[in-house]
Formats: C-alpha cells, structure tokens, sequence
C-alpha cells in the first residue's frame, strides 16, 4: 500500500505530511507538536510509534488530502495551493465545515 501525501495547515505555518489523513484532533496535536521544535534541538519531527511524518520532497500532484486546524488565514502561498487543491477536488478538512464537526 501506498502511503498518502497530505497537507496540514496551521495559521499561516504548513506541513507536507506522509501517512494517513488524520482527524481534526490528530491534525491539531501534529501541528502543536511539529510547531514546537526548534531547528538544531535534537528533536525529531516524526516520532516512529506515528504514522505520519513530514516530507520535505513530494509534487503538489500528489497530495491527496488537506486538512487545517484553525480558521487564521493561511499564507497567500498556502492559500493558492489550498484553491488548487480543491479545483481537483481533493477535500479540505477545517473545524467550520460540517465534515468535522461530527468528528471525534
């Protein structure tokens, strides 16, 4: 089986993220945990019990799901690709859409 690509959206911060799409709980804790790592650290972005990691090379082509964990507006950069996203109909998960409101 393949792994997905996906993109997790934070406020104006992304990540290109290997694995499967996650909840909105997911998605928020992957943000809040790879948000806080500070270059140089010694601490890793992937944790292996996870089954997601940060990609730093994929093709926007093949990202397959999105998903954002706040309604701040993304970087005007992020905000294109979110648009190109959706016009190939890949579905973009955020917390005042219906889909995640039923989420657990």
């Amino acid at each position: 089986m393949t792994e997905e690509v996906g993109l997790l959206v934070f406020g104006d911060n992304h990540f290109i993220v290997r694995g499967p799409r996650p909840t909105l709980p997911e998605a928020l804790a992957l943000a809040r945990r790879w948000s806080l790592i500070t270059i140089g650290s010694g601490i890793v972005a992937t944790d292996e019990q996870l089954p997601w990691r940060v990609s730093t090379r994929e093709f926007r082509e093949e990202l397959s799901w999105a998903v954002r964990v706040d309604e701040r507006p993304p970087s005007e950069a992020v905000t294109l690709l979110l648009r190109e996203l959706e016009q190939r109909g890949v579905e973009i998960r955020m917390p005042n859409r219906a889909s995640l409101k039923t989420e657990s």
